[in-house]
């Protein structure tokens, strides 16, 4: 049922402990690429952008970022570049990246920042 390549989940990482339910499936989104999404690579990037800037959720979901994958870190930062995030909220994402290194960023490379961020294939840029 289950291929050799398949990854099964069965619980969130230990990391995501502090967030909420709501902040952790935002990330799930992110770190699936949105490919989940229903909407318009613009209409998903509007509505990430508008869900990550109440109450201090991007700055929730950034201290965690750390313990994810190099693309779940650069697709964040180029989110909060888009929200004008504080530097010193950006800059551990961007400075845990390697400079060589291009992430795939699936409906996300429409992102106005993404180039910046290492995706592949950006539509920016």
């Amino acid at each position: 049922m289950v291929g050799r390549k398949a990854r099964v989940h069965t619980r969130r990482p230990a990391a995501w402990a502090t967030l909420t339910e709501e902040d952790a499936a935002i990330l799930d989104v992110i770190r699936s690429r949105a490919r989940s999404s229903e909407l318009s690579p613009k209409e998903t990037i509007g509505k990430l952008l508008s869900l990550l800037k109440k109450d201090g959720r991007f700055e929730r979901i950034a201290s965690v970022a750390m313990h994810e994958p190099p693309r779940v870190r650069a697709m964040l930062g180029a989110l909060g570049e888009e929200l004008k995030m504080e530097t010193a909220t950006l800059e551990p994402l961007k400075s845990s990246l390697n400079t060589l290194s291009k992430f795939d960023f699936g409906i996300l490379s429409a992102l106005m920042s993404a180039k910046k961020w290492h995706a592949k294939g950006s539509q920016n840029g």
